[in-house]
């Protein structure tokens, strides 16, 4: 019977002790956005470059922000990339600089947009995207 009591008080302490640790975190956890402030980005490939609006995406998603929309720009194809602030503060767009490591930031405010910035991705960023 002491055996019995014994084997179950030490089992209740290891279950004690094992339910309460932390869960690990996965080795490769991805920011969610929502975490810190979210920021809803679209992405418009203006660099006649095919796969930069999905590379693009990749790293934004990456970086914790939201994009809700890749897609290409019919208009000419530009030089630089544009990061368009549409509402919001411009913190938001320098996130999204940082992020894909490239474009200049300025404020557009076009409240037709459903999103915070508006990413027009030039050559600078469709040469850093082909780099390893």
């Amino acid at each position: 019977m002491l055996a019995l009591g014994l084997g179950l008080g030490g089992y209740a302490a290891w279950y004690r002790v094992t339910r309460n640790r932390p869960a690990a975190a996965p080795a490769l956890a991805r920011p969610v956005p929502g975490d810190q402030q979210r920021v809803q980005v679209e992405v418009l490939n203006a660099s006649a470059a095919v796969g930069a609006g999905r590379a693009a995406t990749r790293r934004l998603r990456d970086a914790g922000l939201d994009v809700v929309y890749y897609g290409s720009d019919t208009a000419q194809a530009l030089d630089s990339t544009q990061i368009l602030v549409r509402r919001g503060d411009a913190a938001a767009g320098t996130r999204v600089q940082r992020a894909l490591g490239a474009g200049s930031v300025r404020s557009a405010a076009d409240a037709a947009r459903q999103v915070d910035v508006t990413v027009r991705l030039g050559r600078d960023f469709a040469a850093l995207a082909r780099q390893p």
